[in-house]
């Protein structure tokens, strides 16, 4: 199988020469450039692409791929909201992702992100450089003994409900289905209870329609005031200026986020000598309480190995005709 390999990053190539060895049916080409409409023909020869949660898998892309002659779509992520699922399934292209790498990575980082954005850490680094060592700007609260609220149960999730036990705090969680594994010390709650007591909330759910702007002017609302909110799911689940219009009206104690609705441009990109016109992204860090990252959750040496081992485990399951449960339907 020889499958084309977009937006390769040197990381990319590193964790997945590391691997290639184990698979000698496989051959990967890399390109710097990300799957879309316009880059998709150069797939034609290839019988599997590989992309990530920023390309463009969308329908007109299906379409150039199918023209191409590919059958497979290797998402080396677990989220597929940028994939046509539709049209794969009308042109007979198997979507295959990897739906569990390092869920302690994510949320180890989300606990970062809480912890940075709440004791100011990113402010502080930046004072201190400039020999400025008052604590001016710097309050930050316990969170022993506060309430964290986990929306989604998942591994990831799951994972940042122990971390929060790890920190004396009290977990709650809301979750349509209830993680068995959890019920020792976690107490399941109403999206609206949640809301309205926990200190920290952090979002750990697929982006589905039911969950799109789930974080939104009402449920702003709903929240306690000087509430911590950490994003480390996707970008989608918050409207973006419902979430401005409360940190400017001081709702929130700190906001930490590693995805925002505006990434897709700048996830992995370096824009430093750019001007941001327009941008959200740029109203966001303007607020001295909000600390954003740059879709890094999943970045530790240990998720990219499973990232590669397993999109390539997905490749061989292809070649045999057999399924593995990874697969992708609409």
């Amino acid at each position: 199988m020889k499958i084309l390999f977009f937006d390769t990053k040197s990381y990319d190539k590193d964790s997945f020469e590391k691997q290639i060895s184990k698979y000698p049916e496989i051959e990967i080409d890399y390109l710097k450039t990300d799957l879309a409409p316009k880059t998709a023909p150069l797939a034609k020869g290839y019988e599997a692409v590989c992309a990530f949660v920023s390309s463009d898998v969308g329908s007109a892309t299906m379409d150039a791929l199918h023209e191409a002659g590919v059958k497979l779509v290797l998402m080396r992520c677990a989220g597929f909201n940028n994939v046509d699922l539709e049209k794969a399934e009308a042109y007979g292209i198997k979507v295959m992702r990897v739906p569990g790498y390092s869920p302690e990575a994510v949320a180890e980082h989300a606990m970062a992100l809480a912890l940075a954005a709440n004791r100011r850490i990113h402010k502080a680094y930046v004072k201190v450089r400039e020999n400025d060592f008052s604590l001016g700007g710097l309050m930050g609260m316990n969170f022993y003994e506060k309430t964290a609220g986990i929306v989604g149960t998942g591994k990831i999730g799951a994972a940042m409900a122990r971390i929060c036990r790890g920190f004396g705090m009290k977990v709650i969680a809301y979750d349509v289905y209830e993680n068995p594994d959890l019920k020792e010390f976690v107490t399941y709650v109403s999206l609206d209870e949640l809301l309205a007591t926990s200190d920290l909330i952090s979002l750990h759910c697929p982006l589905m329609d039911n969950t799109y702007h789930l974080i939104n002017k009402d449920t702003i609302a709903k929240m306690k005031d000087g509430v911590i909110l950490v994003n480390t799911s996707r970008g989608g689940l918050v409207k973006t200026n419902d979430l401005i219009e409360g940190i400017r009206a001081r709702k929130f104690y700190a906001v930490g986020l590693d995805v925002y609705e505006e990434e897709t441009k700048n996830v992995f990109e370096d824009r430093s000598d750019e001007i941001l016109e327009h941008s959200t992204t740029a109203r966001l860090l303007s607020f001295p309480n909000v600390m954003i990252t740059s879709h890094q959750g999943f970045f530790t040496e240990e998720a990219l190995a499973a990232i590669s081992q397993t999109t390539l485990d997905n490749a061989m399951a292809f070649l045999r005709g057999e399924t593995t449960g990874n697969e992708v339907h609409k």
